[in-house]
C-alpha cells in the first residue's frame, strides 16, 4: 500500500511542476494544447488535479511545453524522497 501512496505523491508531483514550468514560460492552456494536442479541458482538469494523466498524457503536455519529462520526473522524486524521511 505505501508503494501506491509513493506513485500517487509523485505523479502529483509532477503534474505540480509542469505546471510551474507552463507558468514561468507564460504558456497558456492554450498554447500547450496546441502544441501537444491535449484539450485545453483535459489540461484544466491535470491542472486543477481532478484527473490523473497518463505517461502518454505527460510526455505529452512536456512536449508542448518543448520540456523533457525525464527532468521532472527526476526532481519530483527528489522532492517525494525528501518529503517521505
Amino acid at each position: 500500500m505505501r508503494k501506491i501512496a509513493h506513485y500517487q505523491s509523485l505523479c502529483t508531483e509532477i503534474i505540480r511542476l509542469l505546471r510551474e514550468e507552463r507558468k514561468r514560460l507564460k504558456l497558456s492552456n492554450y498554447a500547450v494544447s496546441q502544441k501537444s494536442g491535449v484539450s485545453e479541458s483535459m489540461l484544466s482538469l491535470v491542472d486543477r488535479g481532478l484527473r490523473k494523466p497518463s505517461m502518454e498524457l505527460m510526455l505529452r503536455i512536456a512536449d508542448g511545453m518543448d520540456a523533457d519529462l525525464p527532468d521532472f520526473i527526476k526532481k519530483a522524486q527528489a522532492t517525494v524522497s525528501k518529503k517521505g524521511k
